[in-house]
């Protein structure tokens, strides 16, 4: 059931809003080398994948790690990542992507990713709601 349910929301995504434009594929490699420094619980790194904003809410990369485990556990620990369509929204460009847990459940989020001086960085990332899928 949970690889027809994947199949299905991915098939969904994967058509994207109208508004989806041309992949920067420098997006994808930001955001899954932070994954992997999570992954390696490499904060500190992790932390220089994060927008001037987001360094200056959490202010150190501990704080940051302490979120991200708590706030976003599929992302500190994912089994599986799949980028999905990228689309510009108010002067920034969104990257979805679709984490599956440890537990083989199917995430949704959304990246919103800025340009700096020191390339792109991730300035929020929203865990979307999925629609019932069969309901």
């Amino acid at each position: 059931m949970r690889g027809w349910l994947v199949a299905a929301l991915m098939a969904v995504l994967a058509l994207g809003p109208a508004g989806a434009q041309e992949r920067d594929p420098a997006i994808p490699g930001v955001i899954q080398s932070q994954i992997d420094a999570f992954l390696a619980d490499d904060f500190v790194t992790a932390f220089t994948f994060a927008s001037p904003n987001i360094k200056r809410l959490f202010g150190n990369p501990d704080r940051f790690g302490t979120m991200v485990r708590q706030g976003y556990p599929m992302v500190w620990r994912p089994a599986d990542v799949q980028f999905l369509e990228q689309e510009t929204k108010g002067g920034a460009i969104h990257q979805k992507v679709l984490i599956t847990d440890a537990e083989g459940v199917p995430h949704v989020l959304d990246y919103q990713m800025i340009p700096t001086p020191e390339g792109w960085q991730i300035n929020g990332v929203v865990l979307l709601v999925a629609p019932p899928v069969g309901a």
